[in-house]
């Protein structure tokens, strides 16, 4: 491979990544700083030398991002006129039915991209490459199937971002850093990359200082929070047993008259219904509002319970409070509920929730920002406070937030997400949730103002019957 001026393609931080010749290599890094695009480089440099060329064996979190790689290494191979063949997609193992994506160069090497499978790296000789590390389904059986690659004397390059402390990826940076230790650790962070002409050339000029600073505030509101931006754009691993509601915050709105039906005031009301049929609990979480406080009144859980059995309870609750919205899940099993209960209550009256990466994430951000200004009230119960704290956000591959419980014996967050949908129900009483789906033909019970409006579904959002709250629990 012909030399060429690094500084031509690469920013410091990149170069001084190629410039390391440690057998093993590990790069903390941020989002978006082009750790993959610089690898690919150093991969195609290793299979195309004259020297000691080696196979490389390129794993990543999923397909699309080793697809990604191959395209990368092939535009190297490309640029500096390697004599290479793009291979595509191809069969590595047939019986194991494993794919991958490659290049072979005319050094007889090939660099192979996959995604993450420990399997497809068995009895495999050549330099081993670790994207998103963190990420990976399997990284323990990845490691084991990446022990005998070290042992013959290949190198090893980890590169990924934080995905919590509780994974082979965060011990790995925590062993590189301590003395005498055989990995060469690199940190880039968002600061780091900017500072070093990121941004610059992501924008194609020279940026001032404030527009630099801009940039990094872009990256800071894209991740939603502070602590996810610190993850994901600084290298701050955060717990992932870290509760998106901490107990304190749980506690600081519980009052100990909340969750007592007899104290309704007769105002406006909202409800969330979370919806289940055998391993989740039915919850239905109803709340009064009281200026501009959210008051719990009641709190329905059901288990095990017939859909008639949640159906009657539902309407027990319609009737009961002067309920102005209420919110349903309408995931999976929730399709006809809600359908149902609209015909009972009113198009407007009841509107589904179709529960996705992007719904959750508003739901629960809603709900905790109503926790911080100290604007619910909710009862001195031990399994709600434990279901609201069950609730975990961890960051998928790709860097999007995720936000889910692990299912226990009292259910998989169930009031949480109840919760939730009433705090939801009471955003918007002007109109239909945003994102709604419509329909024409406005059914019985629609307001006025609704009327000519096209029917609205959110976002894209006895028998086992407990009525809890008769008297607040401890």
């Amino acid at each position: 491979m012909a030399k060429e001026n690094l500084k031509s393609y690469f920013l410091p931080y990149q170069i001084a990544w190629l410039r390391d010749t440690s057998r093993f290599k590990v790069w903390k890094k941020s989002r978006r700083i082009g750790a993959t695009y610089v690898q690919a480089y150093e991969d195609v440099r290793d299979a195309a030398r004259d020297e000691k060329p080696v196979d490389v064996w390129f794993t990543s979190a999923d397909e699309s991002a080793a697809k990604e790689y191959i395209l990368y290494a092939a535009q190297w191979a490309r640029l500096f006129k390697v004599a290479a063949e793009y291979l595509g997609e191809f069969v590595l193992d047939e019986k194991e039915d494993i794919r991958a994506y490659g290049i072979q160069f005319s050094t007889g090497k090939r660099i192979n991209g996959l995604s993450s499978n420990p399997k497809a790296f068995r009895s495999k000789g050549g330099k081993l490459v670790i994207d998103e590390y963190a990420f990976h389904k399997n990284p323990e059986e990845l490691w084991k199937a990446a022990i005998p690659i070290i042992t013959w004397g290949y190198d090893v390059r980890v590169l990924s971002t934080f995905n919590g402390k509780g994974n082979r990826y965060y011990r790995l940076t925590s062993d590189a850093e301590k003395p005498g230790s055989n990995w060469s650790l690199h940190t880039t962070t968002i600061e780091d990359a900017v500072r070093q002409g990121l941004a610059d050339k992501i924008k194609g000029r020279a940026l001032t200082e404030e527009e630099r600073a801009q940039f990094i505030q872009e990256c800071r509101d894209a991740a939603g929070d502070e602590e996810t931006f610190q993850q994901e754009y600084m290298c701050v691993p955060v717990d992932e047993t870290t509760a998106w509601l901490t107990w304190d915050l749980i506690t600081s709105g519980e009052h100990k008259d909340a969750g007592n039906p007899a104290l309704y005031q007769g105002g406006d009301c909202y409800v969330g219904m979370d919806i289940a049929r055998r391993r989740h609990l039915t919850i239905i979480w109803v709340d009064e509002k009281v200026g501009d406080v959210l008051i719990t009144r009641e709190v329905v859980k059901m288990k095990n319970a017939t859909f008639a059995a949640q159906d009657a309870e539902l309407d027990r609750v319609m009737t009961t409070y002067k309920v102005r919205r209420a919110c349903m899940d309408q995931t999976g099993i929730g399709e006809k509920p809600v359908e149902d209960a609209k015909k009972r209550h009113g198009e407007y009256r009841v509107e589904g929730v179709l529960f996705n990466g992007t719904v959750k994430q508003h739901l629960a951000q809603s709900l905790k920002q109503r926790y911080e200004d100290r604007k619910v009230r909710t009862p001195e119960d031990k399994d709600i406070r434990a279901a609201h704290h069950a609730v975990r956000k961890t960051t998928t591959v790709a860097g999007n937030p995720r936000f889910d419980a692990d299912q226990t014996e009292l259910g998989h967050a169930d009031e949480f997400w109840a919760h939730a949908l009433s705090v939801h129900a009471a955003e918007d009483t002007q109109q239909p949730a945003a994102g709604a789906t419509v329909d024409a033909d406005p059914e019985v019970n629609v307001p006025e103002a609704m009327l000519g409006r096209r029917r609205a579904t959110m976002f894209g959002l006895g028998q086992g019957v407990k009525r809890m709250f008769s008297r607040p629990q401890a």
